[in-house]
């Protein structure tokens, strides 16, 4: 546990406006919530001063009045650092950290996809989960989506009318 009570009071230290939010799970698994204001720059504190620098997956949830995305993270010793922050569903939109975290990219297509949340800075690519002909404006993984009210049942890539 050396390892993990390190981690928390470098954060401690350097964010002790974070310090209720800060969670050990157990050994080596830390969760925290950071208002999205200081999200960037928690997370370059994480990689550059906490070694915490492997990115290893990204979850999205709506809450019904908020979007919240957790930031798996984690060092090369299997610390895990679970970063929270959220974004009021009015202002839905988030930078991208593909700069930082090349992998993240496939996942940020899922939170715009899936939540229709903006990613200001992603890169061109590909819709990513759902198909090319999926009809704008549906997002599956929200809260007040209803897929009998929005969806052709014959055509389920078609708006009913």
């Amino acid at each position: 546990m050396e390892n993990t009570n390190r981690i928390v009071e470098k954060i401690k230290e350097k964010y002790p406006q974070f310090a209720d939010s800060l969670r050990v799970q157990r050994e080596k698994r830390l969760w925290i919530k950071v208002p999205y204001e200081k999200f960037r720059e928690f997370l370059e504190f994480a990689a550059d001063t906490l070694r915490v620098n492997i990115f290893c997956m990204l979850t999205g949830l709506d809450d019904k009045e908020n979007f919240s995305f957790i930031y798996h993270m984690s060092d090369d010793k299997g610390l895990m650092l679970n970063i929270e922050t959220f974004v009021p569903k009015t202002a839905a939109r988030i930078a991208t950290v593909t700069d930082m975290y090349p992998a993240a990219d496939l996942q940020e297509r899922e939170v715009l996809d899936l939540f229709g949340v903006q990613i200001d800075g992603l890169p061109e690519g590909k819709r990513y989960p759902l198909p090319d002909n999926w009809p704008d404006g549906e997002y599956p993984l929200r809260k007040d989506w209803k897929a009998e009210e929005r969806l052709d049942a014959k055509e389920p890539f078609k708006k009913k009318q």
